[in-house]
């Protein structure tokens, strides 16, 4: 089978295209016909070698992939043919096994496309507000990169349940994106400072949770927006840097910074990171959320789609598409 191989750490250029053997489900396991597979910023991390546990080289990334069961293992109840997307970690090629129990069913309504970008940016929205952030209606948000992956979900999430949505991005047309989606107060962060934005919207308040998936300074600014005993839920470093919060400032004011990996969440306390999917089941089915799709590349130009995320050229979720 056409595979997408990491054959050392560094930049986009160490992805090639190769041949492996087909894998053969394992007990508990299905195997996967794929028609699309999710591409992560949490990739890119793990190729240049900065995700903390991450594979190594040479290995095939790819951390969802959809498409049409082809093979079941010993003890599962599932047919050759249905539609399914799954969180793997073999996702760029053309054959994949996954966990037969962690499968989500893809609607007919919805294509491939769209659901390998459902899994890791649904659950990860959906845990940080809720399982995670314990955002209630009637609450304020502050979600940044509010046009990407994890930001786009986030905000239908967040707009759904009732909270007031203050949203960053770095383009109008990204911001145009994040107000359609449910954000109330669009802030481009590239020309104004977004916790004075954010404090005079608010008369000084704050927001009661932040979702933060950039990292560096940007954590440290975002602990201004907060109200007292307000939360924040860290869930990645776009920008390089880790986040270093004051403590000082976080016990005078009473804040509340919680962590939050998918993977490791998911060996750890699988029951409380699933405890989203009936829900997340239900929006989708019925229509009330919309996978974002802002870019497709055909499976062996792996390297130019991770050049497209690098250079934030991406609106929405990046997609290969076999």
């Amino acid at each position: 089978m056409k595979a997408i191989e990491v054959t050392e750490f560094g930049g986009s250029d160490v992805i090639e295209a190769t041949e492996r053997d087909v894998p053969e489900p394992g007990p508990g396991e299905v195997r996967i016909d794929v028609s699309a597979a999710g591409v992560n910023f949490a990739d890119i991390m793990q190729r240049r070698g900065h995700y903390q546990g991450g594979p190594s080289p040479p290995y095939v990334p790819g951390m969802e992939a959809a498409g049409t069961i082809d093979a079941v293992g010993e003890g599962v109840d599932r047919e050759v043919g249905e539609r399914v997307v799954a969180m793997t970690d073999a996702g760029y090629a053309e054959s994949v096994t996954a966990d037969a129990a962690g499968l989500f069913d893809v609607p007919e309504s919805m294509d491939f496309a769209e659901a390998a970008g459902f899994p890791v940016q649904f659950l990860t929205a959906h845990n940080t507000l809720f399982e995670w952030g314990g955002l209630e209606e009637g609450e304020r948000v502050l979600i940044h990169a509010a046009a990407g992956g994890v930001g786009t979900a986030a905000t239908q999430l967040a707009s759904e349940a009732g909270a007031e949505v203050f949203g960053t991005a770095s383009t109008q047309e990204k911001l145009d994106l994040a107000e359609r989606l449910g954000v109330d107060h669009p802030i481009n962060y590239t020309e104004t400072d977004f916790a004075d934005e954010i404090n005079d919207a608010t008369d000084g308040e704050g927001v009661d949770l932040v979702l933060d998936g950039i990292g560096g300074d940007t954590t440290t600014e975002s602990l201004d927006c907060l109200t007292h005993f307000g939360r924040m839920v860290s869930y990645g470093a776009a920008s390089g840097e880790p986040g270093y919060p004051d403590t000082s400032t976080l016990l005078f004011n009473n804040y509340t910074v919680y962590g939050y990996h998918l993977g490791q969440s998911m060996q750890r306390d699988p029951e409380r990171v699933l405890s989203a999917v009936p829900n997340l089941t239900e929006l989708l089915t019925e229509g009330g959320l919309e996978v974002i799709v802002g870019e497709t590349f055909p499976l062996e130009d792996a390297a130019a789609a991770h050049e497209h995320i690098e250079n934030r050229e991406s609106t929405g979720k990046v997609v290969l598409e076999l």
